[in-house]
C-alpha cells in the first residue's frame, strides 16, 4: 500500500463525478444501482487484488468509495509529488508541501503524542523567514491604534511586566483538510498533518491590552509581524490578520514566548508570536512585531476576498464566489485522526483485537464523543475519550476493535462536538480556498 499522491486527486476527483463509472473504469464493473450488494465476483477480485487482500465487509462498502489503501497510502511520495522535509532539528517524515513560502505538514501516525515535539511540529510560513533575533528580550512589540496609553514593550519587559502563563493547546492551520475538497481547492493540499498541540508559555494577550486601555470605539485587532513578502516589497504584507475583541480577550490568548519549556524556536515564530486557540492557525501571528487596535473589521492581507472566508450559504462546488456571501473563517471544526496504527500497516496473520490510539479537538468547542468503525460504517462503537488538560487541548482517545478475520479494513474515526456536529463522510460547504475539509478519518490496515 503506496501512497500515490499524484493520482489521489485524480481517483478522487474520478469518483466524486461518477462513482459508477469510476467502479466500472477501476475494477471493471458494470454500473450498478450502488455498490452494496453489489460486489462480487471478477469485481471483488480485482478490488482485492488493488488493496492487497480479501475485503471481508466488501458489502458495506457505500458506493463510489475510494479505498483508503488507494487514496491515501504510506507517506512515501510520488516522484514528482510532496518530498521530506529536510530541515534542521526537524522529522524527515514531515512531508513538504511548499518551499516558497516554506510549509510542512505531519503525517497522523507522527501525532501519536500527547504533547506534539517540536521535531514533529507542522510548518506554515506566509512570507519569507525573518533572521533570529540577535536579543530576544530586546525584541520590540507595539500596541497602538485605539487605545488610551500606545505601547512600546521590548520581549524582556513583556516577561517582567505581567505574569507568564503555560497551556496545552491546539495549533491548526485554517486549511487543514483542503485535499479532500472535490473539486480541488485552491492552497496547500493539507491533509489532517497541519495541526499540532504543544505547551506553549506566554503572557495573557488581554492583560496586555488591559494595560494599553481599550477605548470604547475598540472594534477588532491587526496583527502584523516581520516576515517580509515574498516579494520582497517592503510596502506589501506578507500576512495581516486580526479578530473580534471578545476573542482577543479570552484568557488563554497568549503572547507567546516559549513552546514546550523551551524558547520558541525561529520556525515556529520566535522569539515571540500570538496564539489564538480555536481558530485559523493565520490569526497566531508569527515574528510579533505590532498590534493594532481597530474601530473596525481588518481589512488587511488575509481578511478580505475569499481569503480565510468561507460561505455563508453554500455554493455550487467550483463555482464563482459572491463576496457578499462570505464571511471570516472562526472556530475550527470538529476533528478527529487515528495515530495509530499508521495508514497502510500490515498485522500478523490470526490478530483479531486492534488497538487504537488518536486525537480529536474541535475548535471554541469540546469533543462529546469519538466512534470507530471498521466496517465502512456500518456499525459503529464508542471509544474511551479523555478530558482535555486545559481548554483548547485536544483530547486524546483509545479503542480496541474486534476483526471477524484476515483481509483489508479501515479503521474509520468520527468526533461529535459539544453542539452536536459530527464529522461528514465527504467535505462540506465547498469554497474556493478549501476551508473546514473536516471529513472522518480512514486507516488502511492489512492483517496476515
Amino acid at each position: 500500500m503506496t501512497r500515490q499522491r499524484t493520482s489521489e486527486r485524480g481517483l478522487t476527483e474520478l469518483y466524486g463525478n461518477d462513482p459508477e463509472r469510476a467502479d466500472a473504469l477501476v475494477f471493471g464493473r458494470r454500473a450498478a444501482v450502488g455498490r452494496r450488494g453489489f460486489l462480487g465476483g471478477a469485481g471483488l477480485a480485482a478490488m482485492g487484488a488493488a488493496v492487497g487482500g480479501a475485503i471481508p465487509f466488501a458489502a458495506s462498502m457505500p458506493a463510489g468509495l475510494v479505498p483508503a489503501a488507494l487514496a491515501q497510502g504510506s507517506p512515501a511520495p510520488a516522484a514528482k509529488g510532496p518530498q521530506p522535509l529536510d530541515f534542521p532539528g526537524k522529522s524527515k517524515g514531515l512531508t513538504v508541501l511548499g518551499d516558497r513560502p516554506l510549509v510542512a505538514e505531519t503525517p497522523e501516525q507522527l501525532l501519536d503524542d500527547e504533547v506534539t515535539p517540536f521535531e514533529k511540529f507542522f510548518i506554515r510560513n506566509n512570507g519569507q523567514l525573518p533572521e533570529a533575533a540577535a536579543s530576544a528580550d530586546g525584541w520590540k512589540i507595539k500596541v497602538e491604534g485605539e487605545v488610551n496609553t500606545p505601547l512600546e514593550l521590548s520581549l524582556g519587559e513583556l516577561k517582567s511586566r505581567f505574569q507568564p502563563k503555560t497551556y496545552r493547546m491546539v495549533l491548526e492551520c485554517g486549511g487543514n483538510g483542503r485535499s479532500f475538497f472535490v473539486p480541488q481547492a485552491r492552497g496547500n493540499p493539507w491533509t489532517n498533518g497541519g495541526v499540532g498541540c504543544a505547551e506553549w508559555t506566554g503572557v495573557p494577550l488581554a492583560d496586555v491590552l488591559k494595560a494599553a486601555g481599550l477605548k470604547p470605539s475598540a472594534a477588532y485587532t491587526a496583527h502584523y509581524g516581520a516576515d517580509l513578502h515574498l516579494s520582497g516589497d517592503p510596502d506589501k504584507e506578507s500576512l495581516s490578520r486580526g479578530m473580534p475583541i471578545p476573542k482577543a480577550m479570552e484568557e488563554h490568548g497568549l503572547v507567546v514566548f516559549a513552546m514546550n519549556g523551551q524558547p520558541l524556536p525561529t520556525i515556529h515564530g520566535g522569539p515571540v508570536r500570538l496564539l489564538i486557540p480555536g481558530w485559523p492557525g493565520s490569526l497566531s501571528h508569527k515574528w510579533l512585531t505590532r498590534i493594532v487596535l481597530r474601530d473596525r473589521e481588518h481589512d488587511g492581507q488575509g481578511m478580505t476576498g475569499t481569503s480565510y472566508r468561507v460561505p455563508i450559504r453554500p455554493m455550487i462546488p467550483g463555482g464563482k464566489t459572491d463576496d457578499a456571501n462570505m464571511r471570516i473563517l472562526e472556530s475550527m471544526p470538529v476533528r478527529s485522526i487515528v495515530t495509530n496504527p499508521p495508514n497502510g500497516a500490515r498485522l500478523a496473520a490470526g490478530l483479531r483485537e486492534v488497538p487504537l490510539r488518536g486525537a480529536a479537538w474541535a475548535g471554541d468547542d469540546t469533543v462529546s464523543k469519538v466512534e470507530v468503525s471498521c466496517d465502512f460504517g456500518a456499525t459503529w462503537s464508542a471509544a474511551q475519550l479523555a478530558a482535555p488538560k486545559n481548554r483548547y487541548d485536544w483530547q486524546r482517545w483509545t479503542a480496541r476493535l474486534t476483526l471477524p478475520s484476515d483481509g483489508y479494513f479501515e479503521v474509520w474515526s468520527r468526533a461529535t462536538d459539544s453542539r452536536g456536529r459530527a464529522q461528514p463522510h465527504a467535505a462540506a460547504n465547498w469554497n474556493p480556498q478549501g476551508y473546514g475539509g473536516n471529513t472522518l478519518h480512514r486507516v488502511a490496515i492489512l492483517v496476515g
